[in-house]
């Protein structure tokens, strides 16, 4: 699966690098954040947990480039209770100052999930509802396709219809609020995540981060949990 998200990627990308070639002498703006958090308890009980992410931008114009990912994992005296790990990628075009297009392909991988592995594939329509310093949110829908791997050993394929909300919420230059939201919904399952976090500068390019994720399949083997959450307390360091 991990091969098709990276063949899509080039796919996505091909119109804004052929964009760019034409005027090579001009370099669109990068913009990027890594984040890392990490907890190690010792004593009666030995546990560690770590998360960690990444986003780096790539603007020219009207196009917007865009590769994300994320691994999480946690041990519990020495056996793994949680590792996860995910890569996305996002090529949008504004042809209006609110209005947008938008692919998507998004690569997951659970191993303690009801479904361990997910690949989908989707074009979006997108629009920024409300787009002023303090607040913006953008809602976005479309349509695609998915390939699942499950826990107890099955495979499925689907049409998929996909749904996204993008809502930033600037408390001031400093601090502020954000919350995305996916919803992925096929014959097979639907897959929602949600993911809120409050965002406050400590130095320079440094943040400390808060965030509280939901991942939620309707569809899971016999016991299994359709939800996982998770709380995380990271460092970031923003670029652009």
């Amino acid at each position: 699966m991990l091969r098709r998200a990276l063949t899509a990627v080039a796919v996505l990308s091909l119109a804004g690098a052929v964009h760019a070639q034409e005027t090579e002498e001009e370099k669109g703006p990068w913009a990027g954040k890594l984040s890392l958090g990490y907890l190690s308890t010792a004593g009666n009980t030995e546990t560690t947990s770590y998360n960690t992410s990444f986003e780096v931008g790539y603007t020219k114009d009207s196009w917007l480039h865009q590769l994300t990912g994320a691994a999480t994992g946690a041990d519990d005296q020495e056996v793994t209770t949680a590792e996860s790990y995910q890569l996305g990628w996002r090529t949008a075009y504004d042809f209006t100052e609110r209005d947008f297009v938008f692919g998507t392909v998004d690569w997951r991988k659970d191993r303690f999930a009801g479904v361990i592995e997910q690949m989908a594939y989707a074009l979006n329509y997108g629009r920024r509802v409300i787009d002023t310093p303090k607040h913006v949110l953008a809602l976005g829908i479309g349509a695609g396709y998915r390939e699942s791997d499950r826990a107890d050993g099955t495979s499925t394929d689907s049409a998929i219809g996909r749904g996204s909300l993008l809502y930033n919420w600037n408390w001031s230059e400093t601090a502020g609020f954000e919350q995305g939201v996916i919803v992925e919904s096929g014959s097979d399952n639907t897959y929602i995540e949600s993911v809120s976090a409050i965002r406050t500068q400590l130095i320079g390019g440094f943040n400390l981060v808060l965030s509280y994720t939901i991942k939620n399949n309707s569809d899971v083997p016999p016991d299994t949990e359709k939800r996982d959450t998770r709380t995380a307390i990271s460092i970031e360091y923003a670029f652009e």
